[in-house]
Formats: structure tokens, C-alpha cells, sequence
């Protein structure tokens, strides 16, 4: 199927049933004695079976043949991607940031092209998150990949991905994102050739949608919105190598079947995608900067109420209209730490540094906020509505600490003056 003719479901966290071929699923059960087209049933459980019912997420799968079907593991060489904080990284307490990745230092497909810029927390812990880039090439072929440490969000920032999965096709283009569940395998293609993004590797609790509060029962990300795939399955002969993330090492196996074998699933734990233009964005109509928070799409909880594990936070286009109000972000220090990146256009409170492609990290409590060009600008511009248009920054917002990799701190795309933007701000004190 090509991407103009590709179908999807609509919902996050509703209850899909796809079959590709009529008949596929059972009815009333789900694991008759002997499945449909003698199909085997197989369950994949997100959460544990106990979770409350609001909370539990799983999916049965009817495929040609069962996961358990492959061959034993080797292990698999892939040294850039690592998983947890680092622990021979030095981490300055100062704001980083990082020119846009070359996509030439990139090898291979989207396995190996995987750099991890930063990370906190710890796996097996299922705490914590990663930031990582790829820089990838060429596409997956015979070869399919599955993270069992954590779930992973894909910010692409260069040239599409066509994602295959267990549960069928997603094409996702930048300004949209995708969400892959833990355990799941997927292959990625590059319509467009060489590819660049970012990606969140969540340990923790599964991304859901924040609650909505005093702003009611519509806003922000609707979840309408977010796109599920329809069963589809390849037939294709041949080999295909199966690598896995587990336990931050990566492994290696063949099977002699496609793992894209499902002809038909139902349940809430699916891949899914989500376009960013369809975010409602809530701002200030009256005056002050409200806080980030507003921009909310994707939280994962951690056991700190309101504290979260990782916040998925964009700054999409938007109307200006607050009076008497210094428009771009304030100066200030957070107990949560901001690794920010920008898919396209430039983010208002950095307009000359921070370029499509690259990041900042912010840790906690380090100072950080407009540089000299944009402060004196919103200083002084007249207050008439504007819209900040064709842009998107985003950040993965984390109550750990974020250690930078030695691939960030020496890998060449670090930004040693990245300070100097703040040098020219003067004491203009006037008693």
C-alpha cells in the first residue's frame, strides 16, 4: 500500500479490532481452540495483567505463526545507542547545545544509526528516559527491530518514514510523530533517503494523555487525532534477521518467516501517530507567558504526583496577543530538566543558534531563558497580535537529570559558545 492510499483507526486507547482478511477474527472469544484459517492467537500485554481496567493495555494478535518461532540470540554490535545514564559521562552544570547531527556520521539503517545525546534513569529500574538522534541511510530490508526496555516516541526532522509493524503500515511525515509500544517489532523505510530525527526512549509508565483540568473536556491533544494502523501482513520469502534491545545490550536472531504476519488484532496496545498541526493550543489572551505545561501532548507519570517521569511537550504555531508582556519564555530554573530539539522554522526565544536539527539541554536548576537578540526584540516591539508561524521545537521534559553521552559532549556537533548568546545582557538597573 502506498502512503496515499494507507487506512488507519482513530483513538487513543480505544479498543481496535482489524482484520485483514475477512473472518480473521474470532467472535465472542479470544482464543478458541483452533483460531480462524488456522491462525495462532497470540496476547501481548503492555501493562500487568492486574492494572486497573482505565490503565491495562494489551492486544491479541492472529498470525500466520507465533512469535516463539526463531532462533537463538547472538549478541549484536551497536555501541552509539546506549540506555540509562551514563556512567563515565561528566555532566557540566551549565545549559548544552548541539549544531544540527550530521547525517553523514550516520551508518547503516535506523538500528544503526541510533546516537544517544543524553539519558537518566535506569532501565531495569523502569525509570527514566533517553534522548537519541538517528541519522540513517537506507532502509531496513530482511531485518526487524523490538525494544523490550522501553516504548519509543519518533520526532522525524528530515524526510519521511514509512513504519511497518505487528499491527500494520504507518507513514509519518515531520510534524507528526509515532508512538511504538514496548515489545513491539517494526521495520522503517526512507521514502525520501537519508533521514534525521529524535527519539524519546521512555523506561518508565506509558505515555498517555494529560489530564485537562480547569481547562475542560476539550484542548490540547484530542485523542480523536492519534492514528492507529489496519491489520496488513507480508508474504514475502527469505530470511529476516530479528534484532532486539534487551536489557540495554542488543541481540540478534533469524527467523525463516516475516514477523509481519498478523492478519488480524484487537485490543488498545498499538503503534499509533499523530499529525502536531491537529494540537489545540491553549495560551494567554489576556497577559503574562503562562507556563510550558499548556503544550502538553504525551505525559508519563511517575509516582510523585504532578512530577512526571517524561513530559512530551511541543511549541507549535501560534497567535501572540497578551498585552503589556515580555511574549517569549522568561528567564528561569527548573526542578524538571528540558532536552529541547526543532524540526523546522526557529524557536522564538533562540532565533539564530538553535537550528532544525540540533538540541539544547537544560538541566535542573540551571539558568537558562532568551538570548540577547530576542530579549531586546520583545522588550521593545510593539504589542500588536502576531502569529508565530512555520515552526515546531519540542521538548522531552524529565524530573531526572539528563547525562550527556560522550557522542554529544565529543562527537562535533557540540556548541562551545553556546553561553556567549547571554553575554551581552547588561545590568541596566535604573533606580
Amino acid at each position: 500500500m502506498t502512503e496515499s492510499t494507507l487506512r488507519y483507526q482513530s483513538g487513543f486507547g480505544n479498543e481496535h479490532a482489524t482484520e485483514a482478511v475477512p473472518g480473521a477474527l474470532p467472535h465472542g472469544r479470544n482464543s478458541p481452540q483452533r483460531a480462524p484459517f488456522e491462525l495462532y492467537a497470540e496476547l501481548i500485554s503492555g501493562t500487568a495483567f492486574t492494572a486497573p481496567r482505565a490503565e491495562n493495555r494489551r492486544t491479541w494478535m492472529y498470525r500466520r505463526q507465533p512469535s516463539v518461532v526463531t532462533g537463538a540470540y547472538q549478541p549484536y554490535d551497536q555501541k552509539a545507542w546506549l540506555t540509562g545514564a551514563p556512567r563515565d559521562a561528566v555532566m557540566p552544570p551549565e545549559p548544552l547545545r548541539w549544531a544540527p547531527f550530521d547525517i553523514a556520521a550516520g551508518a547503516g539503517d535506523f538500528i544503526d544509526g541510533m546516537h544517544t545525546v543524553a539519558a537518566n534513569g535506569d532501565a531495569e529500574a523502569q525509570s527514566g528516559i533517553a534522548a537519541h538522534v538517528y541519522l540513517c541511510r537506507q532502509s531496513m530490508q530482511q531485518r526487524a527491530f523490538v525494544n523490550a526496555d522501553g516504548e519509543m516516541l519518533i520526532v522525524p526532522q528530515q524526510g519521511r518514514l514509512a513504519l511497518t509493524t505487528e499491527m500494520g503500515r504507518l507513514d509519518v511525515k515531520p510534524g507528526e510523530i509515532v508512538l511504538i509500544p514496548r515489545g513491539v517489532l517494526f521495520k522503517v523505510a526512507l521514502p525520501d533517503g537519508a533521514s534525521r530525527g529524535y527519539v524519546c526512549e521512555n523506561y518508565g509508565a506509558q505515555f498517555r494523555l494529560p489530564e485537562l483540568g480547569p481547562i475542560g473536556s476539550n484542548g490540547l491533544a484530542n485523542p480523536r487525532d492519534f492514528l492507529a494502523p489496519v491489520a496488513a501482513f507480508e508474504d514475502t520469502p527469505g530470511e529476516v534477521e530479528i534484532v532486539k534491545k534487551f536489557g540495554g545490550r542488543f541481540w540478534r536472531s533469524t527467523m525463516k518467516h516475516s514477523p509481519f504476519n498478523v492478519v488480524a488484532w484487537h485490543g488498545n496496545l498499538t503503534p499509533l501517530k499523530y499529525d502536531t498541526a491537529n494540537f489545540m493550543t491553549i495560551g494567554s489572551i489576556s497577559f503574562d507567558h503562562p507556563d510550558p505545561s499548556i503544550f502538553t501532548v504525551l505525559t508519563s507519570p511517575s509516582d510523585t504526583p504532578g512530577t512526571a517521569n517524561c513530559d512530551f511537550v511541543i511549541f507549535p504555531p501560534r497567535w501572540m496577543v497578551a498585552e503589556d508582556t515580555f511574549r517569549p519564555p522568561w528567564y528561569h530554573r527548573n526542578l524538571m530538566s528540558e532536552f529541547m530539539g526543532l524540526v523546522y522554522g526557529e524557536y522564538d526565544a533562540k532565533p539564530q543558534g538553535f537550528r532544525p536539527g540540533g538540541a539544547s539541554l537544560h538541566n535542573c536548576m540551571v539558568p537558562h531563558g532568551p538570548d540577547e537578540e530576542a530579549f531586546e526584540k520583545a522588550s521593545t516591539t510593539q504589542l500588536t497580535p502576531h502569529k508565530l508561524d512555520n515552526t515546531l521545537a519540542f521538548m522531552f521534559e524529565s524530573r531526572l537529570r539528563f547525562i550527556p553521552t560522550r557522542f554529544a559532549m565529543e562527537g562535533g556537533a557540540l556548541d562551545a559558545a553556546y553561553a556567549t548568546c547571554w553575554a551581552g545582557l547588561k545590568d541596566k538597573f535604573k533606580p
